[in-house]
C-alpha cells in the first residue's frame, strides 16, 4: 500500500473513533487498527491487504529452518565421486575461473580436493543422495525437493544471510516474514504472525551472531517485525505482571495508554501510534495464549521423542522445532528459527557430526509432525543456509584434525517441503566438483519469488512505496523456478 493512502485510512477513521471513542471498548478500538480496517477472509484472516491473495494458494504458513554459518553440501546432499577420486590434487583452474573467496582462503594458492568426510546413501523411492550423518532426514527423502543448484552473490554471513531474507545484502529492508504479514495478515489475533527464534550448537563452536535486521520490517511499519521468542525465562519480555499488579490492573493501565495514544493518533494519523496499540493488546492477549502454547504436557510421548532428547529444553532447536509447529497450528503465518554452528573452517572432522546430531532429528520429526496433523500440505517448510562450502580444503591436507572448508557462494544445497513442493525430487545439479551449477541454476531472487509465489503472491505486484520508489522483496529480479512446484 502506497504510505499515503494508509495514512489517508487511518484519518478517515480518526474522525470515526473522535466521535464515538466514548462508546466503544479500547480493546476493539485496537483490534480494528490491528486489522488496518480491512474485513477478514473466509478463513477467518487478521491484517493482510484486500487484493490479496493475488490468485489461490498453495501454502498458507511458512515454517523456515535457517542454518546459519553456511551447511555444507558436498559433505550432507551433493555426492561428488569426483573429490574422492582426486583426494588432494590441485581442484582445476578452469574450475575455479578466479572466483573470489572470503579472507581466510583468498591467499591461499594450494586448493586440494577434499571429499566428503562420510559415507552417502541413496534413499526412498527417489533415490536422494543424503549423508550418513542425517538418518533422519534420509527417512523423509521423499518428502522432500533438494535444490542443488542454489548460488548468490554474497562471501560473508551477514550479508549473505540478510540477501536471502530481505532481498538485499544491505540493512534495512522488510524481511521475507515481514512482507509476508504485511500483505496476508495472520490466523491468529492471540499471537503474533511473525515468531524468530534462534538456538546455536552446544559447543559454541563459531561466533555467530544473530542480527535483529534478519527479521526486521524495514521501511514496513513496525508491527509487521518479527517477535523474538526468548530461550529462557518468559518467551517474550514483559509477558508476566510485576508483583503486586493483577491483570485486571494490567488491563486498566493498558485502557488508559490507548486512551492516549488515539489522542496522538487523533492529532497526527501516525501508522506507528496505531502499532503501539495493537502491540499492547497482542501482549495483553498473549498473557494468555503463549502458557497454553509453552505447554507440551499434551503432546503425544513419541512425538516428543521423535524431536530427539533436547526438546524439552528452552532454547535448542529440538525445542524451537516443536514450538514452531504448535505456533503455525494456532495461526502464526511465518515462523523463522535460525541456528548457529555450521561454520566449519577448523573443525570439520569433528564438528560437522555435532551439529548434525543436533539439528537432524528435529527437522524430520517437524515434516512428520506436520503431516501426521494434516497440516503439510499448506506450511511451506524451508531448510537451508546462507552459502555453502568449498569443495577444497581450507588448510593442510596433512593437518587432518584442523580440516575446515571456507564460504561457497557459487552453489550449494537446499531443501523444501510441503505446501506446492514436488516432493521426492532433486531440482537443479552442480558441475562434478560441486563447485558451480551445471543445471537449471536458481538464484537468491528466484528462490524468494517462488516462496511468495507458492503463498498465493507474485512477487511483482508486492510493492510499498518508500523514498519515490515502488519495493519488492525481489529488487527488480526473480523468476519463478517452476520445476520445484507440484
Amino acid at each position: 500500500m502506497n504510505p499515503l493512502q494508509e495514512r489517508a485510512a487511518l484519518m478517515s477513521r480518526r474522525h470515526f473513533f473522535g466521535r464515538t471513542a466514548t462508546g466503544i471498548g479500547t480493546a476493539a478500538l485496537a483490534s480494528l487498527f490491528a486489522r488496518d480496517g480491512f474485513a477478514a477472509s473466509p478463513m477467518k484472516r487478521s491484517g493482510g491487504l484486500p487484493s490479496l491473495p493475488h490468485f489461490a494458494p498453495k501454502a498458507k504458513r511458512v515454517i523456515y529452518l535457517f542454518q546459519n554459518g553456511a551447511p555444507t553440501h558436498v559433505d550432507l546432499f551433493d555426492y561428488k565421486p569426483e573429490l574422492t577420486k582426486r583426494k588432494g590434487e590441485q581442484i582445476p583452474d578452469g574450475v575455479v575461473k578466479g572466483a573470489r573467496f572470503s579472507t581466510m582462503t583468498s591467499g591461499q594458492t594450494v586448493r586440494p580436493c577434499l571429499p566428503e568426510i562420510t559415507k552417502f546413501k541413496q534413499h526412498g523411492q527417489s533415490g536422494a543422495w543424503v549423508s550418513d550423518f542425517l538418518p533422519h532426514t534420509a527417512s523423509i527423502a521423499d518428502e522432500l525437493c533438494f535444490v542443488k543448484s542454489m548460488h548468490t552473490t554474497q562471501v560473508n554471513h551477514a550479508p549473505a544471510i540478510t540477501f536471502f531474507l530481505t532481498g538485499s545484502e544491505m540493512p534495512g529492508r522488510p524481511s521475507m516474514g515481514a512482507w509476508l504479514t504485511y500483505g496476508l495478515g495472520s490466523e491468529t489475533e492471540d499471537l503474533p504472525g511473525f515468531v524468530v527464534m534462534t538456538s546455536r550448537d552446544k559447543e559454541a563452536s563459531c561466533g555467530q551472531i544473530f542480527y535483529d535486521f534478519y527479521w526486521a520490517s524495514g521501511f514496513l511499519p513496525t508491527r509487521f517485525q518479527g517477535v523474538k521468542f526468548r530461550g529462557t525465562g518468559d518467551p517474550v519480555l514483559y509477558l508476566s505482571n510485576p508483583d503486586g499488579m493483577s491483570r485486571e490492573s494490567r488491563r486498566a493501565v493498558l485502557d488508559d495508554l490507548a486512551k492516549m495514544n488515539e489522542i496522538g493518533l487523533n492529532e497526527f494519523g501516525d501508522p506507528e501510534i496505531a502499532t503501539r496499540i495493537a502491540q499492547y493488546e497482542m501482549a495483553y492477549r498473549m498473557q494468555m495464549s503463549v502458557p497454553e502454547l509453552t505447554d507440551f504436557r499434551k503432546e503425544p510421548k513419541d512425538v516428543l521423542e521423535s524431536y530427539g532428547p533436547d526438546v524439552r529444553r528452552p532454547g535448542s532447536f529440538a525445542y524451537n522445532c516443536l514450538m514452531a509447529r504448535r505456533l503455525v497450528e494456532r495461526g502464526t503465518r511465518f515462523v523463522q528459527l535460525f541456528h548457529a554452528g555450521w561454520d566449519q573452517h577448523r573443525n570439520l572432522n569433528t564438528q560437522l557430526k555435532v551439529q548434525c546430531a543436533d539439528t537432524d532429528a528435529p527437522s524430520a520429526a517437524l515434516v512428520k509432525d506436520l503431516k501426521r496433523l494434516g497440516l503439510l500440505d499448506d506450511t511451506l517448510v524451508i531448510w537451508g543456509g546462507e552459502f555453502g562450502r568449498t569443495p577444497f580444503l581450507q588448510g593442510n591436507i596433512q593437518d587432518v584434525k584442523s580440516w575446515g572448508r571456507d564460504h561457497h557462494p557459487y552453489v550449494f544445497t537446499i531443501w523444501m517441503a510441503g505446501g506446492g513442493i514436488r516432493k521426492g525430487t532433486t531440482y537443479g545439479a552442480s558441475d562434478e566438483f560441486g563447485f558451480g551449477p551445471v543445471k537449471d541454476p536458481v538464484h537468491v531472487h528466484d528462490f524468494q519469488a517462488t516462496v511468495l509465489h507458492l503463498l498465493g503472491i507474485d512477487h511483482k505486484r508486492l510493492t510499498f512505496k518508500f523514498q519515490g520508489r515502488d519495493y519488492r522483496l525481489t529488487d527488480v529480479h526473480g523468476d519463478l523456478v517452476k520445476g520445484v512446484m507440484a
